[in-house]
């Protein structure tokens, strides 16, 4: 017989307490989230969690340690995040207590707590039973969990057959070394290399064989809900509703890969300048017949830099302008690209100031960079190339350079000139100019120098990042 729902002026909440003496498993639903946005949300930060450096996929629990501890600093805190997809995940528990926060997919999520303890369960393995609670989270929620270590624990969709997710959840381990943690785990979480997987001990095979003939109807069962009652009309028409609406939506989401983005404020600025710096190779491009003339420069502290090269730094900035390209200006090459073609124009899809770094040329800048021309100063202090292409309706040249500043200042620039070569060239470049001098140079010059930012120590200087007269 179905229990009869009361309604509450609060979060829908349930505290179950621990049939060993430990702490209470507590479950709190917060709030409900658009219709059928939770599977799509799942599955889309699925996508973004795969690509995560620590992620790791065991124990059909997807995971990656988002945050790690600083134990020098006092900090045992870890975050996690993990997903619990649609066959569910197996009966398992940590050491240390858990809090996390979750989304449910679509179908809802049922939660599975055992608190009885090894010492219960060794002698009696029923006792895993009868301590055995089930809680059911609506569709499409967001909701809390806190439990206990040495809590059993089990989530699954709760509509096996709908074929939608668990639950995305971030889990906070408030301890990591909490706990009765082996000596290979707490040599690993010392080291910062735990994970979900090596913090967990399975259910022993002669509880699971228990509980897999066990009839999950006979288990006491705790339903949230938000909205209205999963056992009225409305519930179950809502529940339909957001099953229908999670599928449709997951499947049109996979048109659409998801990503991510960074913008720092604090990141040192790229500035335009009135004119090119006094020795810049751009001043010998075109004389004095060019129709259109730009430069910016971002200038960065020497030790945050990975060498004390003007030349690798160099190398290291055209690396960036071909690796770490301004998602921006990709789709608007793209649309470029798509609109010109027709008229046999060049397409590219490096933004055009450094698009010919894509091309064959004349030269080649540390070996293997097209460049147009060439300049580094015998000390090394400074370095500049010079790239650039004709086209049927204008000739564009750009200098990328480096140079090292007294005050251990180190200025990166780039600036293009350009010659029309008829009334079509200066059309366009009247059509592209704010949107170039505005976001895509400065872009494309910011996200090469943070590209550079982020060169792997090998390519680091042994003559440290100010001894510039031993660089070489």
């Amino acid at each position: 017989m179905t229990a009869p729902a009361r309604s509450l002026e609060t979060f829908p909440s349930v505290r179950l307490p621990s049939q060993s003496g430990g702490l209470p498993v507590e479950v709190v639903l917060i709030a409900q989230i658009g219709i059928g946005a939770g599977s799509p949300l799942i599955a889309s930060t699925a996508a973004l969690q795969r690509g995560h450096d620590s992620f790791v996929d065991a124990l059909d629990e997807p995971s990656a340690r988002i945050g790690g501890a600083d134990f020098p600093r006092g900090d045992a805190t870890s975050l996690y995040s993990f997903i619990v997809g649609t066959e569910g995940h197996p009966f398992h528990r940590h050491a240390g207590h858990r809090v996390f926060t979750a989304i449910s997919g679509s179908g809802g999520a049922l939660l599975r707590f055992s608190t009885a303890s090894q010492d219960q369960i060794a002698p009696d393995p029923r006792a895993f039973l009868r301590a055995l609670r089930h809680v059911e989270i609506p569709p499409d929620c967001l909701f809390t969990v806190r439990f206990g270590g040495g809590t059993w624990h089990q989530f699954l969709p709760r509509d096996a057959a709908a074929g939608h997710p668990a639950l995305f959840a971030l889990s906070c381990h408030t301890n990591e070394l909490g706990g009765e943690l082996d000596a290979e785990q707490r040599r690993r979480v010392l080291a910062n290399e735990a994970d979900i997987p090596t913090l967990t001990e399975l259910l022993p095979g002669s509880v699971t064989a228990l509980l897999a003939a066990a009839d999950p109807r006979e288990v006491p069962t705790i339903t949230l809900s938000l909205t209205a009652a999963t056992t009225s009309l409305r519930g179950r028409f809502c529940a339909r509703t957001r099953g229908l609406s999670g599928r449709l939506r997951r499947a049109l989401g996979r048109w659409r890969r998801p990503v991510g983005f960074f913008a720092d404020s604090g990141a040192p600025p790229v500035v335009e300048l009135t004119e090119p710096p006094p020795q810049s190779l751009l001043w010998r491009q075109f004389g004095d017949r060019f129709t259109h003339q730009d430069s910016f420069a971002l200038e960065i502290d020497a030790a945050e830099l990975p060498t004390a090269s003007a030349s690798q730094l160099l190398a290291g900035l055209l690396d960036g302008f071909l690796e770490n390209r301004p998602a921006g200006v990709s789709r608007l090459m793209g649309l470029r690209n798509v609109l010109v073609k027709p008229l046999g124009l060049r397409t590219s899809p490096l933004g055009c100031p450094v698009s010919s770094l894509l091309n064959d040329a004349p030269q080649r800048f540390a070996g293997r960079f097209p460049v147009l021309e060439q300049s580094i100063d015998a000390d090394d202090r400074r370095a500049q190339v010079v790239l650039g292409a004709d086209d049927k309706h204008l000739r564009f040249r750009s200098c990328a350079g480096v140079e090292c500043l007294p005050g251990g200042k180190v200025r990166f620039t780039l600036g293009t000139r350009v010659r029309n070569r008829n009334l079509f060239g200066a059309v366009y470049m009247r059509l592209i100019d704010r949107t170039h001098r505005r976001y895509v140079a400065p872009a494309m010059l910011s996200m090469a120098v943070e590209h550079l930012l982020t060169a792997p120590a090998p390519l680091r200087s042994t003559a440290g990042p100010f001894a510039w007269g031993d660089a070489r």
